[in-house]
C-alpha cells in the first residue's frame, strides 16, 4: 500500500470515530443531574450478590469482562519488557557490588517490610467487603518484598525474588482468571456469569466468584510488579556491555539507580 493510501484510510477511520464521538457526546446526560441510574443499579446488583464492596462487584461481577482486559494489558506489559530487556549476546552479567545501609535505614525498612507484606495481603483477601482489592493489594505485596533491596541488597532481595518463579505466578494468575470465567459456561451460564453460592453477607466468603476472581488479580498483579522491576534492576545494576545508550553500568560504576 502506497504511503498517499494509507494517508487516506488513516483520515477515513479517524473521521469514522470522530462522527462516532460527537455522537456520543451529545447524546450524554446532563452533568450535575439528581438521578444516577447506573450507580443505584450497580449497588443494588452488589447487594443482591451479597458484594459489600460495589467496586469490587463492579469490577469483578458486572463488568469482569472488562477487568480481563485491563489485567491483560498488564500482563501483555511485563512480557514485551522481559522480551525487550533480556540479555543479549554482547552483553554479560557481573555480580552488583555491595553498598553501605545506613543502620537506620535497614532497621526501618526491616520493620516495615512485614507490615507492608500483611497489609498487602489483607488488601486482597478483604477485596470484596472494603475498598482495595487485587489491584492495590498486588501492588503493596510487590512493595514489601522490594523493601529488602532498601534494607540489605540487592543479593538479598534476589534470593526471595527468583524472577522465572514470579514469572509463572504472573502467567498463572492470568490464565486463572480465564478459567474462571470458563468455568461459568462449564456451569452452563455466561462467561465470567458470577456462577458460584453468594454466601453470606459481609464475610470472607461472600460474593461468589468475586473473592476468587480478586485473589486471581491480586496474584497477577504482585507477580508482574515483580517481574517488571526485576528486568529494569538487572539493567541497572548487573547487566554491562552492548554500547545501548541507558542500560547497565559505565566505567565500572555502581550503586543504586
Amino acid at each position: 500500500m502506497s504511503r498517499k493510501a494509507r494517508l487516506w484510510l488513516l483520515l477515513a477511520g479517524g473521521l469514522g470515530v470522530a462522527v462516532l464521538f460527537a455522537c456520543a457526546a451529545f447524546d450524554m446526560p446532563h452533568f450535575g443531574g439528581r438521578s444516577h441510574p447506573y450507580g443505584e443499579r450497580a449497588v443494588r446488583s452488589a447487594l443482591a450478590r451479597h458484594t459489600a464492596n460495589v467496586i469490587s462487584s463492579v469490577n469483578f461481577d458486572q463488568r469482569a469482562f472488562d477487568t480481563l482486559g485491563e489485567e491483560s494489558i498488564l500482563f501483555t506489559a511485563v512480557l514485551g519488557t522481559v522480551v525487550l530487556l533480556r540479555e543479549t549476546r554482547d552483553e554479560h552479567t557481573e555480580p552488583p557490588e555491595t553498598v553501605h545501609v545506613d543502620p537506620p535505614v535497614r532497621r526501618y525498612a526491616l520493620i516495615a517490610l512485614p507490615v507492608t507484606l500483611l497489609i498487602g495481603l489483607y488488601v486482597i483477601a478483604h477485596g470484596q467487603l472494603s475498598p482495595g482489592g487485587g489491584f492495590q493489594g498486588g501492588v503493596i505485596v510487590a512493595t514489601a518484598l522490594h523493601l529488602l533491596y532498601i534494607a540489605v541488597d540487592y543479593k538479598a532481595l534476589e534470593r526471595i525474588r527468583p524472577a522465572a518463579a514470579y514469572a509463572v505466578a504472573d502467567a498463572a494468575g492470568e490464565a486463572a482468571y480465564v478459567l474462571l470465567g470458563a468455568a461459568g459456561l462449564l456451569a452452563g451460564s455466561a462467561f465470567l456469569d458470577n456462577f458460584l453460592p453468594y454466601g453470606t453477607f459481609n464475610t470472607l466468603s461472600s460474593g461468589g466468584t468475586v473473592p476468587l476472581l480478586n485473589a486471581a488479580i491480586g496474584v497477577e498483579v504482585a507477580a508482574a510488579i515483580v517481574v517488571l522491576l526485576a528486568r529494569f534492576l538487572d539493567q541497572a545494576l548487573e547487566i554491562e556491555g552492548g554500547g545501548r545508550v541507558g542500560t547497565g553500568r559505565k566505567n565500572g560504576e555502581g550503586g543504586r539507580s
